[in-house]
């Protein structure tokens, strides 16, 4: 674990929480993107392959294509990753949905790990209590712009 100076409340106080919260953001997506892409995933692969396991036969292409977009900040094709999870033999189509074959699954659970390994890593030296009073924080402060401060569905 890294080790971090300490600063006064008024020296943090002062802090930009856009530049903190947005550095925040891109070692996080960066280190859980590389994580990915050791299996050859992206996040929408990841996020497919959590909706088609979670909710198997639910999501057709249309409809989940809808549910992502709004986690989406890359301009996916995601008609293409569900052709690419397709190809692999990890997910099939039909009337009733998307399923995750057993090599589907046998993936999401190795991506699981790496992606649990990332979260691990983001929590090292933060309490519980401080990272639930971080996330409320962050909620409120997105829902004080206009956004949804609420938890995903």
């Amino acid at each position: 674990m890294a080790t971090i100076r300490e600063y006064s409340a008024e020296e943090l106080a002062a802090q930009p929480i856009g530049w903190w919260s947005g550095e925040v953001s891109r070692r996080v997506v960066g280190s859980l993107r590389e994580a990915l892409a050791v299996e050859g995933l992206t996040q929408p692969h990841w996020w497919t392959l959590n909706h088609a396991a979670g909710e198997p036969g639910r999501w057709s292409r249309a409809a989940l294509t809808e549910r992502l977009r709004a986690y989406d900040d890359q301009g996916t094709d995601f008609d293409a990753v569900y052709d690419d999870l397709v190809a692999r033999g990890w997910l099939t189509e039909g009337q009733d949905g998307m399923r995750l074959t057993a090599e589907g699954e046998a993936g999401r659970l190795r991506a699981r790990e790496r992606n649990l390994a990332i979260h691990r890593r983001t929590h090292e030296g933060v309490t519980e209590a401080d990272y639930v009073t971080t996330v409320n924080v962050l909620r409120r402060m997105v829902a004080n712009h206009g956004g949804e401060g609420n938890l995903p569905d």
